[in-house]
C-alpha cells in the first residue's frame, strides 16, 4: 500500500509542477520508483550525475510532461538541481520509517508498533497489498511475512525468489521462516533454508504433527500445476525414518511407503476381524483424502470393498439364477477390488500373499454354490450381433471386446458421462470361454466356429446384404465413421493378457479410459445407441505355487490348456475337483473344468486365464448406452421425403428434398438445426453443417456423385448429431447410356 501512498504524493505534485523531487537521506525508498509509471526518473548520486540531470531536463522539458528526481544527497548538497527543489516541490524522507508510520496514522488513522528495520521491511512488502496489511500489522494479527502465500513460490524457487528482496528483506524474511521451523538463525544459502522447511514439513505429515498453515502450503502444492515439479523434486530426495509408523502419519500424507506399511499391517490381520477394526478407521480415512487420491493412492477403496465384503448373503443362494444376481449385484466387486489390488502390488510377493488367500477363501465359498446348480446354465451368447441389428432401426455402434470382465465394463460404465440412458445387462457365454469359440457364437447364428475375423464378419455382411453394416476396428474409429450398423472389435485387453499374464494388469485402467472415450465420441456425432458386448471375461490367479496348479492323470488322447482339457475319452475323475462336459469340441468328445480358479499344470505362464466355466468367464457384459433427447417428440420433425427418386437417379447429380413439419405448435418445435451428411464406404465425403429449418419449411439441395456409384445420405441433428433419417442415393448408370447396354 506504501506504493499507492507514494504515488500519491508525487502526483500531488505534480498537479502544480512539472518537476518533483525525492529527497531519500535514508536510502530506503528507492525501491518504490519501480511502482511508479508513465514518468521520466532521473536518478542523482553525485555531481557528474547532477550535471547531466539538468542538461536532460533542459532539453526535453518541452518534450515530456513531467521528470522526477531521485537523490539520496540531502538538499541542503546539491548544486545543479537545487534550483529544481526551490522553483517546484522537493518530497524529503530523512527517515523513512518515519515516513511511513506518519502514512498509516495519515490514511487509516493506526500507529504501528514495529522497530525501524521491520518498518522499512513491511513497507518493501505492502506492495502491491491492500490497507488490510497495515490493519493486521498495527492490530498484531498479521505479520510482516505472510508465509501463507510466500513460502510455495519460495520452497519452488529459492534462489529466484529472494532476488525480489534487497539484503535487509531477505535477512528478515529467513529470520521468520527458521522461528517458525523451530531452528536458529544462521546465515545459509536459500536452498539450504527451503530444504529444511521442506524437511520440516514432510516429518510432521509422517508424524501426524504438521500445523495448519504448513498443511495448508502443503495442499495448495498438490494442486499446483506451476509448483507440482518441484514437490516431486524434494519428495525423491526426502528419507523417510525406517519407524514411522503408518497409523500416526497424517491422512494426507504423500508417503507410499506407508501406504505399503499399513497394507502388511491389513495383511497380517485379515483372518482376524476384530483386530482390523482398529485398522479400518485409517483405511476409510486414506481411502476418502483427496491429497492421496491426488497422488494416484487409490487402491485402499478397493481394499475397503474387500474387506467390507458380507459373505452371508452367499448361503441364501439356492439357484443358478440367484447365483447370476449375487454375482452381477455383489460379487463382482471383489473381484474389481482384487484386480486393483494385485495392478498395485503384483511385484510384492510378501504383500500380496495373504490378500489373495483372503480372495481365494471368498471366492471358493460362491464358487461351491455356482458349480452346485451350473447344470442349470444356459448360454444365450449365440447370434448376439444378428439380434441387435434386427432389433434396432436407429444408427447403432456395437463394441466387440475380447476378454472384458463384467466388472471392468461397468468401470468403464461409471467414466461415460450420465447425459445417456443406459442400459446393464448380461450375457451368459458360451465355453469352453476362448476366442475362436466365443467370437463366433456373436456373430454365427447356428454357433459353428469360424476361426478368422474376416470369415465372421463376411457371415454377417452377407446376412445384411441389405443394411449398411461396416466393420472398423475400434482405434480407427473417428468423427468421420458413419455407417447405419457399425460392428468395432477391440482386442488389446486379451492380446495383452495372453501375452503378458499378470503384468498386464498395469495396462487395463488406460484401456478401460479407452473405452469410455470412443463411446462417447460415436453418442456425439450420430449413433443413436453403442452397446458393448464381449466374447468372455477372465479370472486371475495372482502368484502360484507348484501346489496351486491341478494336476491330473487322464488316458489317451487329450489336450491340457489352463483352465480346460479336451479328451477323446471318458474319464475316470474326482466330481469335487472337475466337471465333465460330453460336448463335441475341437475333435475331441469331452470337456473338463476345474471348479476352482486355480489352473490346470500346463505348457505356458500363468495369471491371467479363460476358457473354464466360472462366473467371471462366464458372466459378461451386454451394456447399451442411448442418445435418447433428439426424439423427443416436441422437437421440429425434419425428413427426407424424395427417397424413392433417389434410389434410382441418372445422370452425375442428384437432387434431396428436406421437409420440416412440427407434430406439435410449440416453441420447441418451431426450427432446428441440421446437419447432411454423404457417406460412402463408412466415410464422409461431403458434408453442409448448421442448416437452420423451420416448420414448413422445404428445402431444395443438390449434389454430385463424383467417382462413387452409392451414397449414403444421414440428416442429423447438429447439436446432438443424432441421426433424424437417412437414405441411400444409387446412381443408374444404365438409363444414363440411354439402354446402350
Amino acid at each position: 500500500m506504501i506504493d499507492k501512498w507514494f504515488a500519491k504524493d508525487i502526483d500531488d505534485i505534480f498537479k502544480k509542477y512539472k518537476i518533483a523531487v525525492v529527497v531519500d537521506e535514508s536510502k530506503n525508498a528507492s525501491f518504490l520508483l519501480s511502482t511508479l509509471h508513465d514518468i521520466k526518473i532521473v536518478e542523482v548520486y553525485n555531481e557528474i550525475d547532477e550535471i547531466k540531470a539538468k542538461y536532460q531536463i533542459e532539453k526535453q522539458k518541452d518534450a515530456i510532461e513531467h521528470f522526477l528526481i531521485y537523490t539520496q544527497i540531502p538538499k541542503e548538497k546539491l548544486k545543479f538541481v537545487r534550483e529544481y527543489c526551490e522553483t517546484n516541490d522537493v518530497l524529503e524522507i530523512k527517515f523513512f520509517h518515519n515516513y511511513v508510520n506518519k502514512k498509516v496514522h495519515d490514511y487509516l488513522k493506526l500507529n504501528l508498533s514495529l522497530g525501524e528495520d521491520e518498518v522499512v521491511t513491511a513497507a518493501k512488502i505492502s506492495v502491491g497489498n491492500s490497507e488490510d496489511y497495515w490493519r493486521k500489522l498495527a492490530s498484531k494479527t498479521g505479520e510482516i511475512f505472510d508465509l501463507t502465500s510466500q513460502l510455495l513460490p519460495f520452497l519452488d524457487n529459492p534462489e529466484q525468489y529472494i532476488k525480489n528482496y534487497d539484503a535487509q528483506t531477505t535477512k528478515m524474511f529467513f529470520s521468520k521462516i527458521n522461528e517458525f521451523i523451530g531452528q536458529d538463525n544462521h546465515d545459509k544459502p536459500s536452498e539450504t533454508l527451503a530444504d529444511e522447511v521442506v524437511k520440516y514439513m514432510f516429518d510432521g505429515l509422517a508424524n501426524g504433527t504438521i500445523d495448519t498453515m504448513l498443511l495448508g502450503v502443503y495442499q495448495r502444492w498438490l494442486d499446483s500445476r506451476e509448483y507440482k515439479k518441484s514437490l516431486d523434486l524434494y519428495l525423491k530426495k526426502y528419507e523417510l525414518l525406517p519407524d514411522v509408523n503408518p497409523l500416526t502419519a497424517h491422512n494426507s500424507h504423500p508417503f507410499y511407503e506407508l501406504d505399503l506399511k499399513l497394507l502388511q499391517m491389513v495383511g497380517h490381520e485379515l483372518l482376524h476381524k476384530e483386530k482390523l477394526i482398529n485398522l479400518m478407521a485409517k483405511i476409510n480415512q486414506r481411502a476418502s483424502n483427496k491429497e492421496a487420491q491426488k497422488l494416484d493412492i487409490l487402491f485402499w477403496s478397493d481394499v475397503k470393498t474387500l474387506l467390507e465384503f458380507d459373505e452371508k448373503g452367499m448361503n441364501a443362494l439356492s439357484n443358478l439364477q440367484d447365483c447370476i444376481e449375487f454375482y452381477t449385484n455383489h460379487f463382482y466387486k471383489v473381484d474389481g477390488a482384487i484386480r486393483q489390488i494385485y495392478t498395485e502390488i503384483l511385484d510384492k510377493k510378501e504383500l500380496l500373499e495373504p490378500f489373495q488367500e483372503y480372495y481365494k477363501n471368498l471366492s471358493s465359498i460362491f464358487l461351491d454354490k455356482w458349480f452346485r446348480y451350473f447344470v442349470e446354465y444356459k448360454q444365450n451368447q449365440t447370434a448376439t450381433l444378428q439380434k441387435i441389428i434386427d432389433e434396432n432401426e436407429c444408427k447403432t455402434a456395437v463394441i466387440v471386446g475380447d476378454g472384458i470382465t463384467y466388472e471392468m465394463s461397468l468401470r468403464v460404465a461409471s467414466m461415460v458421462g450420465g447425459q445417456y440412458a443406459f442400459t446393464n445387462k448380461t450375457i451368459l457365454t458360451n465355453y469352453p470361454s476362448v476366442t475362436e469359440n466365443n467370437m463366433s457364437q456373436i456373430y454365427i447364428e447356428d454357433g459353428h466356429v469360424e476361426k478368422q475375423l474376416s470369415a465372421r464378419e463376411k457371415y454377417i455382411k452377407n446376412k445384411n446384404s441389405d443394411k449398411d453394416v461396416g466393420f472398423v476396428y475400434l482405434e480407427n474409429v473417428d468423427e468421420n465413421t458413419h455407417y447405419n450398423y457399425l460392428v468395432s472389435q477391440y482386442k488389446d485387453i486379451d492380446e495383452l493378457g495372453d501375452k503378458m499374464n499378470n503384468k498386464a494388469l498395469k495396462f487395463f485402467a488406460e484401456a478401460e479410459k479407452f473405452f469410455a472415450t470412443k463411446i462417447e465420441m460415436l453418442l456425439k456425432n450420430g449413433y443413436q445407441k453403442v452397446y458393448m458386448i464381449t466374447d468372455h471375461g477372465f479370472v486371475l490367479t495372482g502368484q502360484l505355487r507348484e501346489s496351486d496348479k491341478i494336476e491330473v492323470s487322464f488316458v489317451g488322447k487329450k489336450f491340457v490348456d489352463e483352465r480346460f482339457i479336451l479328451s477323446d475319452e471318458k474319464q475316470t475323475y474326482n466330481q469335487d475337483l472337475l466337471v465333465e462336459m460330453c460336448k463335441s469340441y475341437d475333435g475331441f468328445n469331452y470337456i473338463y473344468f476345474a471348479k476352482s480358479m486355480s489352473p490346470f499344470k500346463s505348457v505356458g505362464s500363468y495369471g491371467f486365464s479363460h476358457g473354464g466355466i466360472a462366473p467371471q468367464e462366464l458372466i459378461t457384459p451386454f451394456l447399451c448406452w442411448e442418445n435418447i433427447q433428439v426424439f423427443d417428440e416436441n422437437f421440429l420433425h425434419v425428413a427426407i421425403v424424395n427417397k424413392k427418386d433417389l434410389a434410382n437417379v441418372t445422370g452425375a447429380l442428384f437432387k434431396v428434398k428436406i421437409e420440416a413439419n412440427a407434430k406439435k405448435k410449440d416453441i420447441f418445435s418451431s426450427s432446428r438445426e441440421i446437419t447432411l451428411l454423404l457417406v460412402s464406404n463408412g466415410k464422409i465425403i461431403d458434408t453442409i453443417q448448421n442448416i437452420q429449418v423451420n416448420d414448413g419449411d422445404v428445402l431444395n439441395k443438390e449434389f454430385s456423385f463424383g467417382i462413387n456409384e452409392k451414397i449414403e445420405l444421414q440428416l442429423l441433428d447438429a447439436q446432438t448429431k443424432a441421426q433424424l433419417d437417412k437414405t441411400t442415393v444409387i446412381q443408374n448408370k444404365a438409363r444414363d447410356l440411354g439402354g446402350l447396354l
